[in-house]
């Protein structure tokens, strides 16, 4: 035998003798199978059995043939190694060898390259190999099961070495394979019944991975959607929302879990609930699976106007949970009217530790320097020199249609709830309320709406509320009759809490006029509110402020204050909260003021006995204020 070798792979036909070269002699992977041998190629061989009329010969596992005693120049036993020449195919699949003795030859290595299938093309009992990344790893008590994730989708792979040990220990997550089995049905799902699993290394891997990046490119590009109304403030934003629908998309077909925190009040729901639909409809669709959404998308309410530790330490342990016990990647974090602020840092730095994206759609007043070099998207209206009044609900049913354009008839009433949820005064509201009112919407039906979600939330706590909030929004429910009653329900049980609420507090506003004119109102809704029951301090100071708007028609701010906080709203009043809780904070150290909001309404905290100080240093910056006509009658809603 000579000692030059090489490798390569495919069908060794297609490589031809070169003149004053050595002859090649091909020695073929124990996987190639008799679609990859051609007639009159040399190969080396290995003797399976010897009878009378000559000996047997392996070429690979899968092929075998013959070599006639009369093509034979010597003697041989089973185990022993010499090369043969494939002297013909027979018609009926036989293959006859002779004997040969190259002085000098080139022996070449052929690896397998079997048939790969598209995950989107298989067919149940079918024996076939696909090609793809590894996402998932999951060991159960019998099976491995690993999910495998190619250019058109991702399949559940069940491999068995005994009873709860890991199969294929070599293989790991985001691994580029190939997977052969047969093609079954598990519980109603396709799933292959593994027989191999290959790792493919260097160059091979590189390049599938190649394909694979941009294949997946492709197919994450978002939908192209005309806008629901027309609205050249809001377009500044559409190329932000298209990158992150591009981005959501890209991590679904990766077969990453998405996790969503969104504020509970209505404007959240609204931003929430449509992006849900949305991703679970692709989730689905790239796994060819109606319950993969349950295990790859968990949405849930922040009740703080940030995300606080509480809600970051139980994410994190419930993803780093998923991946111990389901093999799953650690999840994107997809932030919703909610995480724009330097107050978001501290949960953001706590997920930096670990491989966790992070994405943020929101309205309040950003601070881009402190977050941004922790987020892979922030989209905000403050980043285009426009402001609150485009709300995340507004923004979020455009990102869901990015995603999937197919659910734009059931969200066209969402954005007008959303906005009068938030009390947005932008120009573009006349035009959402009238796209709701052609889908059967009147203003009455989106503003109870928005109330039931209010005190849906309120209830539900740290709940999704996943059937009642769809229910209550009308969104991906065919239950009409059960919405509308629904609605009416909770909608008249917050008003009646709403006026039981204001009966308790209104003999105790307190009322200045401030220096500029405006009147300053100011309530102690620890000791006068009904306490641990609906409305919550910032939905009783909402209601105080409306009132008093509508009593004075001049421009007003609301103070509802507790023992270690205030909420705050104001009416035709230029008040720059978060400009305002930073010179707080540099007046009083010690006093951990914090907080923030929109330039009309925010939420502070701070030390229980300095709370004198703050506010009364509060108020004089509040007479300090501009009075500014254009954010008359402005306020928008917030629930602490």
């Amino acid at each position: 035998m000579s000692n030059n070798s090489k490798s390569e792979g495919g069908s060794p036909s297609a490589r031809q003798d070169v003149p004053d070269e050595p002859p090649i002699v091909y020695e073929l992977d124990p996987d190639c199978t008799a679609e990859e041998v051609a007639e009159g190629t040399r190969y080396l061989v290995t003797v399976n059995g010897v009878v009378d009329y000559g000996v047997f010969v392996d070429v690979s596992d899968n092929v075998s043939g013959l070599v006639h005693e009369s093509s034979l120049d010597n003697e041989y036993e089973v185990g022993d190694e010499f090369v043969v020449r494939l002297e013909e195919i027979r018609e009926n699949g036989d293959l006859a060898f002779e004997e040969i003795d190259p002085a000098n030859h080139q022996l070449v290595h052929v690896e397998h390259e079997p048939e790969i299938t598209a995950i989107e093309s298989l067919t149940r009992g079918e024996t076939a190999t696909v090609e793809g990344e590894m996402t998932q790893i999951k060991q159960t008590g019998g099976p491995t099961i690993f999910h495998v994730g190619d250019e058109t989708g991702i399949v559940a792979a069940a491999a068995f070495e005994e009873a709860g040990v890991r199969a294929y220990p070599e293989v790991e997550l985001g691994d580029i394979v190939r997977v052969t089995g047969e093609v079954g049905i598990h519980e109603g799902i396709q799933q292959l019944e593994v027989e191999d699993v290959t790792l493919l290394e260097d160059e091979k891997a590189a390049a599938a991975r190649e394909r694979l990046d941009e294949a997946r490119t492709e197919r994450a590009g978002p939908a192209s959607v005309d806008p629901l109304v027309e609205w050249p403030e809001f377009e500044k934003l559409r190329p932000d929302l298209e990158s992150l629908a591009r981005l959501l998309r890209r991590t679904v077909l990766e077969g990453r879990p998405i996790r969503v925190r969104h504020h509970a009040d209505g404007d959240g729901m609204c931003a929430a609930v449509p992006v849900q639909r949305a991703l679970s409809n692709f989730i689905e669709a790239v796994h060819d699976d109606p319950d993969a959404s349950r295990h790859l998308f968990k949405r849930l309410p922040s009740k703080a106007p940030f995300y606080e530790m509480e809600d970051v330490t139980r994410d994190l342990n419930f993803a780093l949970e998923g991946r111990a016990r389901h093999g799953q990647q650690l999840p994107f974090l997809l932030m919703l009217d909610n995480g724009s602020t330097e107050e978001d840092v501290p949960a953001y730095r706590n997920l930096a530790h670990y491989d966790m994206p992070i994405a943020v759609v929101d309205h309040h007043h950003p601070d881009p320097e402190a977050v941004e070099p922790l987020l892979d998207a922030h989209v905000n209206p403050y980043l285009y020199d426009e402001d609150y009044s485009i709300t995340t609900g507004m923004m979020c049913v455009e990102l869901a249609r990015m995603i999937d354009p197919q659910i734009t008839d059931d969200l066209r009433h969402v954005p007008a709830v959303a906005g009068i949820s938030d009390r947005s005064n932008a120009d573009a509201m006349a035009d959402y309320v009238a796209l709701a009112e052609d889908e059967g919407y009147t203003r009455d039906n989106l503003s109870n709406i928005g109330e039931a979600l209010d005190y849906a939330a309120h209830w539900l706590r740290y709940s999704s509320g996943h059937s009642i909030v769809a229910d209550v929004l009308n969104v991906g429910e065919e239950e009409e009759k059960r919405h509308e009653e629904l609605v009416e329900f909770l909608s008249t049980r917050a008003e009646r809490d709403v006026e039981e609420q204001l009966d308790a507090v209104e003999s105790h506003v307190e009322h200045e006029r401030l220096s500029s004119d405006a009147h300053l109102y100011r309530v102690d809704l620890d000791r006068w509110a009904h306490r641990f029951t609906y409305p919550a301090p910032g939905k009783t100071t909402g209601e105080v402020h409306d009132t008093k708007v509508q009593e004075t028609g001049d421009p007003v701010i609301t103070i509802g204050y507790g023992p270690d906080f205030a909420v705050l709203r104001s009416d035709g009043v230029r008040l720059d909260i978060p400009e305002m809780v930073e010179e707080l904070n540099d007046e009083f150290p010690g006093a951990g003021v914090s907080g923030g909001g929109h330039l009309v309404v925010g939420s502070i905290k701070f030390v229980k006995g300095r709370r004198q100080q703050v506010i009364d240093a509060l108020v004089e910056k509040m007479a300090d204020a501009e009075i500014d006509e254009e954010l008359s009658s402005a306020a928008t809603a917030i629930d602490d």
